[in-house]
């Protein structure tokens, strides 16, 4: 089953529920992939691959935490919380992630692979590792690892 198949069926599941605060993170969520669809220019009948939701999923996340820490600046506590629970309900869509011992492998095999000898040449091994590390990760991990290790 596609991610957003089984986000449809979680819906469904929420509703039946009455989780409420789940089935309201969920619905915002498939609101951002049909705007993804949209902006994709796929029509009604193509859906997003499963590496583009998961893209979705990321930006996502990053809102919530933003919110989140907005919130949290305001003093309130509740409503940050209340993101936090939907950050998390939104990592359990994600793959697992690299762990930080893959990652610095990968790094090291796009760097002999690139032949990188400084940080010049940073674009392309993050380039390597990031086609190679798919969705399993985030450029930020990739490009502090890049420079920890070309630096």
């Amino acid at each position: 089953m596609s991610l957003t198949g089984k986000i449809d069926e979680d819906i469904k599941e929420a509703m039946k529920a009455k989780d409420a605060d789940r089935l309201g993170a969920l619905r915002m969520l498939k609101s951002s992939l049909k705007y993804a669809v949209i902006e994709k220019g796929a029509g009604s009948d193509g859906g997003l691959a499963d590496e583009d939701a998961i893209g979705v999923i990321r930006k996502r996340i990053k809102q919530c935490q933003d919110a989140a820490d907005g919130f949290a600046k305001g003093g309130r506590e509740e409503a940050a919380a209340k993101e936090r629970a939907e950050i998390a309900l939104l990592e359990t869509y994600l793959p697992a992630a690299m762990s930080g011992e893959e990652l610095s492998a990968l790094v090291r095999e796009a760097i002999a692979a690139t032949g990188a000898t400084g940080k010049a040449q940073m674009g392309a091994v993050m380039k390597a590792v990031m086609a190679k590390a798919g969705c399993r990760t985030e450029g930020k991990a990739v490009n502090a690892e890049v420079q920890k290790q070309l630096g």
